[in-house]
Order: structure tokens, then C-alpha cells, then sequence
């Protein structure tokens, strides 16, 4: 029987690397920039092109390679940044695996040019697919500059599976946010298809974080600082009431590289207990510094999962540094123990004497309805003078007889007793008619009960109907943007006084990518500068009070939203939107928004789900009524 196993050639097992090392163009734009840092570099540029898709360009004035250096980068294992086995638990560097390189070249057309200070040329070396096409020696400024271009152009599945351009720069944002916050005195610029994304100068991390977020950012930070003889903890912290409904300004650090560690968020968590609005996140940037022995850093080729010696003695660490700075800025209610006892209303007097409460002065006997004739008929004016020729009041019941007052129910003849009330809205996004059916639903006229603001509950023949408002509402408003985006009929409420909206970088590209299916929902949104955006006009089918905050979720629900097809995007907006206008549990229903909720959900094409795939009703049967009670 022959022989089966074979070595794979050095491009294949480069390309099977690459796989797991590079896994879209943010991986390129994290491997290059953390090696720039790692050659000293004080400026690191970066342009990328089509969300790194086209063109990943990324040059430093880091150290240099020399022309053996350079091509010696290219091989799988390769690396300057330890020398044995023993290396790995003292690592300060970013990288040390020297996998990344190797992985590029090999999925990838890849160019180099590269200069050391002391040297009188540089180098350049064009590589295609793991093949060195050129290597010569070239002119260039000091530093490294790569070009990566055509990402995964020799292996097809991997670029067909690349989301759409928006994702693709989100990710790449979130890289150079992992690299610029831990290291400030860096300069990092950020530049897609020719327009400037980020350009951080050097400052300190406060600066950074206000450069990186924005200046709304500043106003909710809460300085954290511990040093103990384990670890040492400083950074900064969101206030609760900034805290937001999604994942996202969540940093951990540890000596200078981001890391994700599940326990340790828990004793953040754990540490804003009680403080927090429902379902909502705090934001914290957070830095360890400690022993390098101490972590295993050699846990996955990404090196976002670090293990640590001591966690058990570092979370209370973490968890009393976060509730000492809370506590410092008076976030945690604190109990004055000197005036617990005290009442801030007035008492009565100790000598006895009570509260004297108005006195009220009735006549019994006063029809309102006797009109004035009636008065002058019976013989007297409703206005009589007294002895001194003061007007004063007078009534039937005051000395006369009282006159007409047994039939008083002959006023009330021909009235209806049962009256049907004037529908009464609340201020929220269901009360615009034209989100509800204009025929009644089967469901009208039915006894509906609200559950603790957050559950609509309706007898049906088979039982018990349990409908979950929020997500019904959803539904509703899901269904009516899509039938606006296909008819391009929309119409667009001006804004009496247009509102300025600024977003971080990442949120404003991402704005702009969906800047024309917005205007087709009837948004008249506008850029005014940099990362800064002007709201002319909202959808006039829905009531929306507060535009930026609708905004603001709009975005949040998008980004986590699982859909990302670029025939998709609609649907994606569509329920981004529906989600960020619909009510919020706790919304206390009147009757009539009720019965047009329900009327207007069975009129839905799918009123079981709502736009995520969640469960919007669900019905308990007579039958499981009956037995939980035979039990």
C-alpha cells in the first residue's frame, strides 16, 4: 500500500494560517499597525480604499527593515520579538506569533517599502500570493509603508463572505479605537476613499477618549485610580445616566493590549448594580497594568483571550476601585445617618394647636340651572341691594320658599347616560392614525387587560391571548415602513427648529452609508461638517418628539442587527427604525390605543413575530388554565 501523507506546500499551509489570523481586512489593518508600534513608530497612517477591500495602505516612521529583514518577514515563524519558549512570559510586545505577515503575502498582492535610518537606501519587495515577484533596493522615507491590495483574491469563498462596505469600516474602526486609546502619545490617522475618518494627535487618555467618541463623551467621565500590590487599575468610567441599551464603549486593557474578558466585565457589572436604567450597558475604559508573568497572553492567534494567574484576587480589585470612584462623585446614594430621622414637612405645634382647614361655605339649595327670568318671575332680583346699598347674592333658599325644586329630574329628561368618551391619546409614536387599519378588527370591543405595562392580555376562543406590546408595535410600524420604502412615497415632517446631532466616527460613516434609504423613509438629514449632522425633517407618518434620540437608537439597533445582506439593507433600516420608535415597556395604554394596537397587529401580514424573529403573542389554552388548577 503506498503512501497518502504528504507535506502541504508552503502557499496552501500559508493560505490554511490565514484563515484563522486574517479573517477580514480589519485583521490586516490590527497585524500592520500593532507591528508599527512595536518598531517604535510615533506616527502610523492609515488609508484604505472600498473598507480595506481594494486597498489596505498603512506606512510609519517606526525603525525599518533591512533588505534581509524585509524578505525574512515573509516566513511563517519569523519574528524579532522573542528568541525561546521562555519569551512568552515576558512578553511586552504586541505580536510575537510571526504568522501575520506570512498569511498576507499569501492572500494577497503585497508591497513593501522599507528604510532604516542609517541606511542609504531602502528596500522594496512585491509579493503575490506567497511568490516574491521583485525585491530591489529603492528610494523611500524612513519607516515602513505596506500596500495590501486585492484582499482574498485567490481564495473566493472567503471575499464572498465579506459584508458590505459599511460593516467592513465599522470593524476596521473598532481596531484602531483598540489601538489608539491605550497608547495616546501616538499619532494616528485614519483616511477611507480619500476622506479623513480619525486624525488623533498626541495627548493624554482623557483627550483620546474625547477625540475617539466625541465631546459628548467628556461630560460622563468618572476618573478611576488603584494601585495595589498585585495589579494597578486607572482609566475612566461612563456615569449611569449615560449608560447605553448596546455593547460598545466596553474597553479592556491589560499592560497596553485590548483584551475581552467576561469576569472581569461581571465585577463592573456587579459594581453599577441598582444604578442602572433597564436593559442598559456602562461604558468604562479601563487599564491594567501588571507582572507579564503573571498572563498567557498565547491563548489565540487574535490575543484578545488572555489568562491570568490571579483573577480571583484581581475582580474585588476591579469591583471596589469601579464603587470607590462612583462613590467619590456622589453617583452612589449615600445615607446621612444624622438626619435620617428628620422630616422636611411642617408639624403641628407642641402646645397643641392642630391645622385649621379652610372653611367652605355651601348653599344647599342653589339650582344652577334657574336662569335669571325665572328669578325676576318668582319676585325677586338674583341681585338685591342690602340696608348699606351693597349688591349681594340672593338665592331661593334664603328666607323664601323654596319653589320648583320637586321636579328638578325633569332637567335631566332626554339626556343619554351612557356617553361615549372623546378618544384620549398620549404623546407617543401610536397615535398617528394612519399606523392603524380604518376597518374594526375582530378583536374591538373586546375586554383587554394590561399587564404591568408591558404585556396586552385578551380572552380567545381557545383561551388566554398574551400579546407583548412593545414587540407588537414593532410589527406594526415595521410592516408600514416597508410598504413607505416601496411605494417612495413618503412624506417628511419639517422640523420647526432643525436639531444638530455629532456622532463618533464610526456612527457618522456608518450614518452615511445609509443616508439615502433614510431619505426615502423621510428624513431630510444633512452633514454639517465634520462628524456633525443637521435634522431638517422625520418621517410624518410617526410622531417623533425627540429626533436625535430616535437617531441615536436607529443607529444602535442597526449595528447589532443580524441582517447585513446588501439586499437586505432596506429591511435592515426598516426594522432598525421600527425598533427605535416603538414604544417602551412601561407605556400605560389607554382603551382605544389598545383596540387599534390589536386591530392593527392582525392586519399585519406576520403578526406573530416581530422584524427579529421574536415571539409577539402567544395564547394559554383553557385546557393548562384548568389544569394548574386541578393540582
Amino acid at each position: 500500500m503506498s503512501d497518502i501523507i504528504q507535506l502541504l506546500p508552503d502557499a496552501v499551509a500559508n493560505q490554511i494560517a490565514a484563515g484563522e489570523v486574517i479573517q477580514r481586512p480589519a485583521s490586516v489593518v490590527k497585524e500592520l499597525v500593532e507591528n508599527a508600534l512595536d518598531a517604535g513608530a510615533t506616527e502610523i497612517t492609515i488609508n484604505i480604499k472600498d473598507a480595506g477591500k481594494t486597498l489596505v495602505q498603512i506606512s510609519d516612521n517606526g525603525s525599518g527593515m533591512s533588505p534581509t529583514d524585509a524578505r525574512m518577514a515573509f516566513e511563517r515563524h519569523a519574528t524579532s520579538k522573542i528568541r525561546s519558549a521562555n519569551d512568552l512570559f515576558a512578553i511586552r510586545t504586541m505580536g510575537f506569533r510571526g504568522e501575520a505577515l506570512a498569511s498576507i503575502a499569501a492572500i494577497a498582492d503585497v508591497e513593501l517599502r522599507t528604510k532604516k535610518a542609517d541606511d542609504e537606501v531602502g528596500t522594496f519587495i512585491h509579493i503575490i500570493g506567497s511568490e516574491v515577484k521583485t525585491q530591489e533596493p529603492a528610494g523611500c522615507n524612513n519607516g515602513t509603508n505596506f500596500m495590501i491590495k486585492n484582499l482574498f483574491y485567490n481564495v473566493p469563498a472567503r471575499r464572498k463572505f465579506l459584508k458590505a462596505n459599511s460593516t467592513e469600516l465599522k470593524h476596521i474602526i473598532w481596531e484602531i479605537q483598540r489601538v489608539a486609546l491605550p497608547n495616546p502619545d501616538i499619532k494616528l490617522s485614519l483616511i477611507h476613499n480619500g476622506s479623513p475618518v480619525y486624525d488623533l494627535p498626541p495627548a493624554n487618555y482623557r483627550k483620546r477618549l474625547v477625540d475617539v467618541f466625541g465631546r459628548s463623551l467628556n461630560q460622563s467621565l468618572i476618573n478611576v485610580d488603584e494601585d495595589t500590590s498585585i495589579v494597578k487599575v486607572f482609566g475612566y468610567i461612563g456615569q449611569p445616566k449615560y449608560a447605553r441599551k448596546t455593547l460598545g464603549e466596553q474597553f479592556f486593557f491589560v499592560n497596553g493590549r485590548f483584551m475581552r474578558h467576561p469576569y472581569f466585565h461581571k465585577a463592573i457589572t456587579q459594581a453599577y448594580e441598582q444604578l442602572l436604567p433597564p436593559d442598559t450597558y456602562p461604558s468604562y475604559f479601563l487599564f491594567l497594568e501588571l507582572d507579564p508573568e503573571a498572563i498567557d497572553i498565547n491563548v489565540h492567534p487574535t490575543k484578545t483571550e488572555i489568562k491570568f494567574e490571579n483573577e480571583r484576587d484581581i475582580w474585588p480589585i476591579i469591583h471596589a476601585s469601579i464603587r470607590e470612584s462612583l462613590g467619590k462623585h456622589n453617583v452612589v446614594p449615600s445615607i446621612d445617618f444624622d438626619q435620617s430621622g428628620s422630616i422636611d414637612i411642617p408639624v403641628p405645634k407642641k402646645d397643641g394647636e392642630g391645622v385649621r382647614f379652610p372653611e367652605i361655605q355651601i348653599d344647599p339649595d342653589y339650582n344652577p340651572f334657574d336662569s335669571e327670568k325665572q328669578f325676576v318671575e318668582r319676585g325677586y332680583s338674583p341681585f338685591e341691594k342690602d340696608s348699606a346699598g351693597q349688591g349681594r347674592s340672593s338665592s331661593p333658599g334664603s328666607g323664601r320658599e323654596k319653589k320648583n325644586l320637586d321636579k328638578w329630574e325633569d332637567l335631566y329628561q332626554g339626556a343619554q347616560l351612557k356617553l361615549k368618551p372623546e378618544p384620549e391619546y398620549r404623546e407617543s409614536a401610536i397615535h398617528a392614525d394612519d399606523l392603524y387599519a380604518n376597518t374594526p378588527g375582530q378583536f374591538s370591543g373586546k375586554k383587554v387587560l394590561q399587564l404591568k405595562q408591558r404585556y396586552v392580555l385578551t380572552p380567545v376562543k381557545s383561551g388566554l391571548m398574551v400579546i407583548d406590546q412593545k414587540r407588537a408595535h414593532e410589527r406594526i410600524l415595521y410592516e408600514k415602513f416597508m410598504e413607505v420604502l416601496k411605494s417612495d412615497s413618503v412624506a417628511s415632517q419639517q422640523q420647526l427648529f432643525p436639531q444638530t446631532i455629532e456622532l463618533n466616527p464610526a456612527d457618522s460613516a456608518l450614518l452615511k452609508s445609509i443616508l439615502e434609504d433614510l431619505l426615502s423613509l423621510g428624513f431630510d438629514i444633512r452633514e454639517f461638517g465634520k462628524d456633525t449632522f443637521i435634522i431638517n425633517g422625520t418621517p410624518g407618518v410617526i410622531d417623533i418628539s425627540s429626533p436625535e434620540l430616535i437617531l441615536e437608537k436607529l443607529l444602535e439597533e442597526y449595528k447589532t442587527s443580524p441582517v447585513d445582506a446588501r439586499s437586505k439593507a432596506k429591511e435592515q433600516i426598516a426594522a432598525s427604525l421600527a425598533k427605535a420608535s416603538a414604544m417602551d415597556y412601561g407605556t400605560n395604554l389607554k382603551q382605544e390605543e389598545v383596540d387599534h394596537l390589536i386591530d392593527n397587529l392582525f392586519a399585519c401580514a406576520t403578526p406573530n413575530f416581530s422584524p427579529d424573529g421574536k415571539k409577539v403573542l402567544t395564547i394559554i389554552s383553557t385546557d393548562d388554565i384548568e389544569k394548574s388548577f386541578s393540582k
